[in-house]
């Protein structure tokens, strides 16, 4: 899995050693909030997450990077595919930021990146993210890297015992590609 970098970051393969800058965030209510999982309960979760996905990159079917700044290496969050639907040449996105560094464009940058990798280099036709009902920042960092609202899925999802809406969004190739200004 090659490292995609962008103006402020460096996207690369998890490590069992960013397992105290993932948990920094990963344990908090705040973040896991709008996610799927629930807090991480101490740091040797963590790090046995970790180690747990160096050997889903060893398959090598796994895309999901680690999000570092460039000026020290810390890692702040993760942005990635979550899921494939080859046949129609689309995948799912997902990513999460630690809040320390929300509000600065970062997510977004970080999303782009993946974007065009998966355009250019997984030769995708679509790619969509999901965010659970509420989460509007979620929803804006879609909407700034062109992605376009589909709609709400009722329902959609059984999350930590509740069924809670999820909203689509989605962005093609061509349109990811199209000049700003023609959107």
């Amino acid at each position: 899995m090659p490292e995609l970098e962008t103006e402020r970051l460096i996207l690369r393969k998890m490590r069992a050693d960013d397992a105290s800058d993932m948990y920094e965030y990963a344990k908090r209510r705040d973040v896991t909030e709008f996610l799927t999982w629930v807090p991480h309960p101490d740091k040797r979760y963590t790090k046995d997450y970790l180690e747990y996905l160096g050997t889903r990159y060893r398959v090598g079917d796994f895309f999901d990077w680690a999000i570092t700044l460039k000026e020290n290496g810390k890692m702040i969050g993760t942005c990635g595919f979550t899921s494939f639907d080859y046949a129609n040449d689309c995948a799912e996105m997902g990513y999460v930021l630690n809040p320390d560094y929300r509000g600065r464009g970062i997510a977004p940058e970080a999303l782009r990146a993946v974007l065009d990798f998966g355009f250019s280099n997984l030769a995708l036709h679509r790619a969509e993210a999901k965010f659970i009902e509420g989460n509007d920042a979620s929803r804006r960092v879609m909407e700034k890297v062109g992605m376009k609202f589909e709609g709400i899925r009722r329902g959609g999802m059984l999350i930590k015992g509740d069924y809670r809406n999820i909203g689509i969004c989605a962005v093609l190739r061509d349109e990811f590609y199209k000049p700003k200004n023609l959107l």
